[in-house]
């Protein structure tokens, strides 16, 4: 491994504010993102010097000039990879991807599964506005179908990815979801994927003023959020609305929304969040829950422990190196059929 740079240990939300203008537009959901992740870098106790945020192409991408630390800003979609290269370079370095939902889902989309499939220690911010900003107003393939954008004036026609199924079926062992209206779910999540050991990936749905304005609202609204999502605790009932009068069971061999106290429902009766079971099929069923039929999944959804890529390719490495009877170059070059010349 690397030689572990002595940190730094900080205390302050300030130690990572840059004196320069933030050039997000003002009502940008990138603003409270960028203030929480301010406020849970210093509880990590690693030092700025030990943290790099790298980024791809799109309004998400702006994150690393905002933020005083190492920062690469990268080209469209090709931020996991040159993430994985530095994490994997030096193991000791807490590496952050910011990424949009085109960025990653579209032009970065092989990218995104293969860095999760291979659960690198790093941790994936997705901004999902759910159109692209940057260039003005293209649908995603996180637009919903139907949707009238700049290039779908007639509506989409595509089914829309969810980044949720996508983290489940490339393997993922860490996946999130919080919205940018609460920031004290964001910070919690936030926390919770630095701490993750392997690839954390945290859907953050993201309001974008311009092209896609309240495209999240009936889900962040401030008259329907308590019942229109539900926020999932490790260890807990899956409990939710206004009056905590609702929940989920499973009836049979699926899930369903209910109120408590009508047909005998108790809260007993509850499913029991595990965000730790390995077997992920209660996870699958959280991350596809939708409108109107379920309350939109929120906070840590699933968190299992595995191999980490970067530890298990230095102990090859290692190893390889102990075991090889190539010590050198010219070993290298004497090894096998060699013609050697008489000068």
């Amino acid at each position: 491994m690397a030689n572990q740079i002595e940190p730094k240990i900080l205390s302050a939300k300030e130690d990572f504010k840059l004196d320069g203008p933030v050039k997000w537009c003002a009502g940008c959901g990138g603003h409270a993102v960028l203030s929480t992740v301010m406020n849970v870098l210093p509880e990590t106790g690693i030092a700025k010097e030990n943290v790099v945020f790298v980024s791809g192409i799109g309004c998400s991408s702006r994150f690393p000039y905002y933020i005083n630390t190492y920062g690469f800003h990268s080209l469209h979609g090709r931020a996991n990879p040159i993430a994985s290269g530095i994490k994997t370079a030096n193991p000791n370095l807490s590496v952050w991807i910011v990424t949009g939902d085109g960025d990653s889902m579209a032009i970065g989309g092989n990218h995104f599964i293969h860095m999760i499939r291979r659960n690198i220690n790093v941790n994936i911010l997705l901004f999902n506005n759910k159109i692209y900003g940057l260039t003005k107003g293209q649908y995603s393939p996180t637009t919903p179908k139907g949707s009238v954008t700049k290039t779908s004036p007639e509506g989409t026609i595509e089914n829309a990815f969810r980044p949720g199924e996508l983290t489940m079926g490339a393997q993922g062992t860490f996946f999130a979801r919080t919205v940018d209206t609460d920031p004290k779910m964001m910070r919690e999540v936030f926390k919770a994927a630095a701490e993750h050991k392997g690839t954390s990936v945290v859907e953050i749905l993201l309001n974008c003023v311009i092209f896609a304005n309240q495209v999240h609202k009936d889900i962040t609204g401030k008259e329907v959020r308590h019942d229109h999502q539900i926020y999932l605790e490790d260890g807990k009932p899956m409990i939710f609305g206004k009056d905590r009068n609702r929940g989920l069971v499973m009836n049979c061999d699926r899930m369903e929304a209910v109120t408590i106290g009508e047909n005998g429902i108790t809260e007993d009766d509850l499913i029991v969040h595990n965000a730790r079971d390995v077997d992920d099929t209660n996870h699958y069923r959280l991350v596809r829950m939708a409108l109107p039929e379920f309350p939109v999944a929120m906070g840590v959804i699933r968190s299992v422990e595995s191999t980490v890529f970067e530890s298990e390719m230095y102990d090859l490495v290692q190893h390889a190196k102990k075991e090889s009877k190539i010590k050198n170059m010219d070993d290298l070059l004497h090894s096998g059929n060699v013609f050697e010349t008489q000068g």
